[in-house]
Protein backbone atom coordinates (compact mmCIF):
# COMPACT_ATOMS: atom_id res chain seq x y z
CA UNK A 1 0.00 0.00 0.00
CA UNK A 2 1.35 3.32 -1.05
CA UNK A 3 1.45 5.79 1.27
CA UNK A 4 2.34 9.12 0.92
CA UNK A 5 4.88 10.96 3.44
CA UNK A 6 3.79 12.83 6.13
CA UNK A 7 5.23 15.99 5.50
CA UNK A 8 4.83 17.72 1.99
CA UNK A 9 3.60 20.82 0.66
CA UNK A 10 0.11 22.16 0.21
CA UNK A 11 -0.16 21.28 -4.02
CA UNK A 12 1.54 17.90 -2.98
CA UNK A 13 -1.56 16.83 -0.93
CA UNK A 14 -3.67 18.01 -4.28
CA UNK A 15 -1.61 16.17 -6.19
CA UNK A 16 -1.78 12.92 -4.18
CA UNK A 17 -5.62 13.48 -4.26
CA UNK A 18 -5.57 13.87 -7.60
CA UNK A 19 -3.84 10.70 -7.97
CA UNK A 20 -6.45 8.76 -5.85
CA UNK A 21 -9.08 10.12 -7.17
CA UNK A 22 -7.68 9.16 -10.75
CA UNK A 23 -7.26 5.42 -9.19
CA UNK A 24 -10.86 4.83 -7.63
CA UNK A 25 -11.63 6.66 -11.12
CA UNK A 26 -10.50 4.34 -13.34
CA UNK A 27 -11.31 1.20 -11.78
CA UNK A 28 -14.88 2.99 -12.14
CA UNK A 29 -14.67 3.13 -15.47
CA UNK A 30 -13.32 -0.33 -16.13
CA UNK A 31 -15.85 -1.79 -13.79
CA UNK A 32 -18.51 -0.36 -15.98
CA UNK A 33 -17.33 -0.84 -19.10
CA UNK A 34 -17.08 -4.73 -17.99
CA UNK A 35 -20.66 -4.81 -16.05
CA UNK A 36 -22.52 -2.65 -19.30
CA UNK A 37 -22.22 -5.74 -21.07
CA UNK A 38 -24.39 -8.08 -18.38
CA UNK A 39 -26.45 -5.23 -17.46
CA UNK A 40 -29.66 -7.33 -18.64
CA UNK A 41 -29.29 -10.06 -15.96
CA UNK A 42 -27.97 -6.86 -13.73
CA UNK A 43 -30.96 -4.96 -14.52
CA UNK A 44 -33.42 -7.92 -13.18
CA UNK A 45 -31.64 -8.38 -9.85
CA UNK A 46 -31.93 -4.62 -9.29
CA UNK A 47 -35.74 -4.72 -9.50
CA UNK A 48 -36.50 -7.71 -7.85
CA UNK A 49 -37.71 -6.59 -4.37
CA UNK A 50 -40.08 -3.92 -6.12
CA UNK A 51 -41.34 -6.12 -8.62
CA UNK A 52 -44.10 -7.33 -6.15
CA UNK A 53 -45.28 -3.86 -5.27
CA UNK A 54 -45.46 -3.05 -9.18
CA UNK A 55 -47.78 -6.10 -10.03
CA UNK A 56 -48.41 -6.52 -13.63
CA UNK A 57 -47.27 -3.14 -14.51
CA UNK A 58 -44.19 -3.34 -17.03
CA UNK A 59 -41.18 -1.47 -16.86
CA UNK A 60 -40.84 0.75 -20.19
CA UNK A 61 -38.91 2.97 -21.82
CA UNK A 62 -40.66 6.36 -23.45
CA UNK A 63 -37.59 7.46 -25.68
CA UNK A 64 -35.39 6.24 -28.13
CA UNK A 65 -32.17 7.12 -25.99
CA UNK A 66 -33.48 5.59 -22.60
CA UNK A 67 -32.78 1.65 -23.14
CA UNK A 68 -28.90 3.08 -23.57
CA UNK A 69 -29.02 5.23 -20.72
CA UNK A 70 -30.70 2.23 -18.41
CA UNK A 71 -28.25 -0.21 -19.47
CA UNK A 72 -25.59 2.76 -18.31
CA UNK A 73 -26.82 3.41 -15.23
CA UNK A 74 -27.38 -0.02 -14.35
CA UNK A 75 -23.47 -0.79 -14.91
CA UNK A 76 -22.42 2.94 -13.42
CA UNK A 77 -24.29 1.98 -10.44
CA UNK A 78 -23.33 -1.53 -9.90
CA UNK A 79 -19.82 -0.48 -10.98
CA UNK A 80 -20.28 1.74 -7.84
CA UNK A 81 -21.04 -0.89 -5.40
CA UNK A 82 -18.57 -3.48 -6.84
CA UNK A 83 -16.11 -0.90 -6.96
CA UNK A 84 -17.24 0.51 -2.92
CA UNK A 85 -14.04 -1.34 -1.07
CA UNK A 86 -11.00 0.30 -3.96
CA UNK A 87 -13.21 4.13 -3.23
CA UNK A 88 -12.61 3.19 0.43
CA UNK A 89 -9.65 2.13 0.25
CA UNK A 90 -7.84 4.92 -0.82
CA UNK A 91 -10.07 7.71 0.59
CA UNK A 92 -8.58 6.22 4.39
CA UNK A 93 -4.91 6.00 2.70
CA UNK A 94 -4.85 9.60 1.93
CA UNK A 95 -5.67 10.53 5.46
CA UNK A 96 -3.53 7.88 7.00
CA UNK A 97 -0.35 9.71 7.00
CA UNK A 98 -1.95 12.17 8.98
CA UNK A 99 -2.17 9.57 11.99
CA UNK A 100 0.21 8.54 14.81
CA UNK A 101 1.70 4.84 14.72
CA UNK A 102 -0.49 3.54 16.78
CA UNK A 103 -3.55 4.66 15.34
CA UNK A 104 -2.14 3.61 11.77
CA UNK A 105 -2.68 -0.09 13.32
CA UNK A 106 -5.92 0.33 13.14
CA UNK A 107 -6.04 1.00 9.40
CA UNK A 108 -7.21 -2.58 8.28
CA UNK A 109 -9.54 -3.20 10.49
CA UNK A 110 -11.25 0.43 10.15
CA UNK A 111 -11.20 -0.58 6.54
CA UNK A 112 -12.77 -4.09 6.68
CA UNK A 113 -15.15 -2.23 8.76
CA UNK A 114 -16.06 0.18 6.75
CA UNK A 115 -16.77 -2.11 3.52
CA UNK A 116 -19.12 -4.63 5.36
CA UNK A 117 -21.10 -2.12 6.81
CA UNK A 118 -21.81 -0.23 3.19
CA UNK A 119 -22.58 -4.08 1.75
CA UNK A 120 -24.74 -4.88 4.94
CA UNK A 121 -26.78 -1.54 4.62
CA UNK A 122 -26.64 -2.19 1.20
CA UNK A 123 -28.15 -5.49 1.64
CA UNK A 124 -30.81 -4.04 4.21
CA UNK A 125 -31.96 -1.82 1.92
CA UNK A 126 -32.27 -4.42 -0.85
CA UNK A 127 -33.95 -6.88 1.11
CA UNK A 128 -35.94 -4.70 3.75
CA UNK A 129 -36.60 -1.38 2.53
CA UNK A 130 -36.96 -1.74 -1.40
CA UNK A 131 -40.24 -4.15 -0.98
CA UNK A 132 -41.94 -1.86 1.30
CA UNK A 133 -41.03 1.92 0.15
CA UNK A 134 -42.01 0.77 -2.97
CA UNK A 135 -45.02 -0.15 -1.86
CA UNK A 136 -45.98 2.67 -0.07
CA UNK A 137 -45.15 5.00 -2.75
CA UNK A 138 -47.04 3.19 -5.98
CA UNK A 139 -50.11 2.65 -3.24
CA UNK A 140 -50.15 6.65 -3.27
CA UNK A 141 -51.44 6.62 -6.91
CA UNK A 142 -54.46 5.47 -5.27
CA UNK A 143 -57.41 5.70 -7.58
CA UNK A 144 -56.71 9.13 -9.22
CA UNK A 145 -53.67 8.25 -11.20
CA UNK A 146 -52.12 5.64 -13.29
CA UNK A 147 -48.78 4.64 -12.41
CA UNK A 148 -46.47 3.45 -15.13
CA UNK A 149 -43.36 2.40 -14.07
CA UNK A 150 -40.26 4.30 -16.01
CA UNK A 151 -37.41 2.13 -16.40
CA UNK A 152 -34.82 5.34 -16.38
CA UNK A 153 -36.39 6.38 -12.96
CA UNK A 154 -36.84 2.93 -11.37
CA UNK A 155 -33.24 2.27 -11.62
CA UNK A 156 -32.51 6.23 -10.70
CA UNK A 157 -34.24 5.57 -7.42
CA UNK A 158 -33.27 1.82 -6.57
CA UNK A 159 -29.49 3.00 -6.82
CA UNK A 160 -30.25 6.18 -4.60
CA UNK A 161 -31.64 3.37 -2.08
CA UNK A 162 -28.91 1.58 -1.89
CA UNK A 163 -26.18 3.92 -2.05
CA UNK A 164 -28.11 5.81 0.79
CA UNK A 165 -28.78 3.45 2.97
CA UNK A 166 -24.87 2.26 2.52
CA UNK A 167 -23.34 5.25 3.74
CA UNK A 168 -25.82 5.75 6.45
CA UNK A 169 -24.44 2.36 8.02
CA UNK A 170 -20.93 4.10 8.17
CA UNK A 171 -22.63 5.84 11.19
CA UNK A 172 -20.02 3.51 13.62
CA UNK A 173 -16.89 4.32 12.59
CA UNK A 174 -17.49 7.90 11.85
CA UNK A 175 -18.90 8.27 15.88
CA UNK A 176 -15.97 6.13 17.01
CA UNK A 177 -13.23 8.35 15.26
CA UNK A 178 -15.22 11.55 16.16
CA UNK A 179 -15.11 10.57 19.79
CA UNK A 180 -11.05 9.02 19.66
CA UNK A 181 -10.16 12.37 18.12
CA UNK A 182 -11.89 14.39 20.64
CA UNK A 183 -13.93 16.40 18.32
CA UNK A 184 -16.98 15.62 20.28
CA UNK A 185 -16.40 14.01 23.88
CA UNK A 186 -17.92 10.64 24.84
CA UNK A 187 -19.75 12.28 27.49
CA UNK A 188 -20.89 14.71 25.99
CA UNK A 189 -23.03 12.74 23.22
CA UNK A 190 -23.99 10.54 25.66
CA UNK A 191 -25.46 13.48 27.96
CA UNK A 192 -27.34 14.64 24.58
CA UNK A 193 -28.87 11.43 23.09
CA UNK A 194 -31.94 12.78 22.74
CA UNK A 195 -30.50 15.73 20.14
CA UNK A 196 -28.18 12.91 18.79
CA UNK A 197 -31.17 10.67 17.97
CA UNK A 198 -32.96 14.00 16.89
CA UNK A 199 -29.82 15.01 14.59
CA UNK A 200 -30.04 11.45 13.33
CA UNK A 201 -33.98 11.31 12.39
CA UNK A 202 -33.30 14.94 10.26
CA UNK A 203 -30.65 13.14 8.39
CA UNK A 204 -32.53 10.31 7.41
CA UNK A 205 -35.31 12.24 6.00
CA UNK A 206 -32.57 14.29 3.88
CA UNK A 207 -30.75 10.58 2.81
CA UNK A 208 -33.79 8.84 1.75
CA UNK A 209 -34.62 9.69 -1.92
CA UNK A 210 -38.68 9.51 -1.17
CA UNK A 211 -39.33 10.90 2.21
CA UNK A 212 -42.02 8.16 2.48
CA UNK A 213 -43.02 7.65 6.34
CA UNK A 214 -41.68 3.82 5.61
CA UNK A 215 -37.93 4.09 4.36
CA UNK A 216 -37.57 7.38 7.19
CA UNK A 217 -38.96 4.98 9.78
CA UNK A 218 -36.41 1.97 8.43
CA UNK A 219 -33.06 4.25 8.37
CA UNK A 220 -33.40 6.26 11.70
CA UNK A 221 -34.13 3.22 13.48
CA UNK A 222 -31.10 1.37 11.98
CA UNK A 223 -28.74 4.39 12.23
CA UNK A 224 -29.91 4.65 16.29
CA UNK A 225 -29.07 1.38 16.52
CA UNK A 226 -25.99 1.72 14.50
CA UNK A 227 -25.05 4.61 16.63
CA UNK A 228 -26.30 2.84 20.05
CA UNK A 229 -24.22 0.19 19.28
CA UNK A 230 -20.67 2.47 18.05
CA UNK A 231 -21.03 4.14 21.57
CA UNK A 232 -21.19 0.92 23.38
CA UNK A 233 -18.17 -0.56 21.67
CA UNK A 234 -16.43 2.95 22.33
CA UNK A 235 -17.18 2.67 25.64
CA UNK A 236 -15.39 -0.74 25.67
CA UNK A 237 -12.92 -0.11 23.37
CA UNK A 238 -11.34 3.92 25.40
CA UNK A 239 -12.94 2.82 28.53
CA UNK A 240 -9.36 4.27 30.19
CA UNK A 241 -9.68 7.44 27.61
CA UNK A 242 -12.90 8.08 29.33
CA UNK A 243 -12.43 7.97 32.61
CA UNK A 244 -9.68 10.16 32.23
CA UNK A 245 -12.07 13.01 31.04
CA UNK A 246 -14.18 12.06 33.95
CA UNK A 247 -11.48 12.69 35.84
CA UNK A 248 -10.40 15.31 34.38
CA UNK A 249 -14.25 17.17 34.08
CA UNK A 250 -14.71 16.59 37.77
CA UNK A 251 -11.46 18.30 38.51
CA UNK A 252 -12.09 21.16 36.81
CA UNK A 253 -15.38 21.37 38.30
CA UNK A 254 -14.12 21.40 41.45
CA UNK A 255 -11.89 24.09 40.58
CA UNK A 256 -14.29 26.12 39.29
CA UNK A 257 -16.39 25.76 42.81
CA UNK A 258 -13.38 26.99 45.12
CA UNK A 259 -12.78 29.84 42.88
CA UNK A 260 -16.52 30.73 43.37
CA UNK A 261 -15.89 29.73 47.55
Amino acid sequence: MPIAPKRMPFFGHIAELRRRLMIVASVLVVAAVGLYFVADPLFNVLVEPVRAALGDRPIIALRAFDPMMVRFKVALWGALVLTSPVTIWQVMSFFLPALRPKEQRWFLGTFIASVVLFLIGVAFCYVIILPASFAWLVGQAGSIMQFQAQATDIITVIAYFLIGFGVAFETPVVVFYLTYFGVVPYAKLRKNWRIVWIVIIVVASMITPDWSPVSMGFLSAAMIGLYELSMLLVRIMMAKKIAAQRAADAEFDDDDEDDES
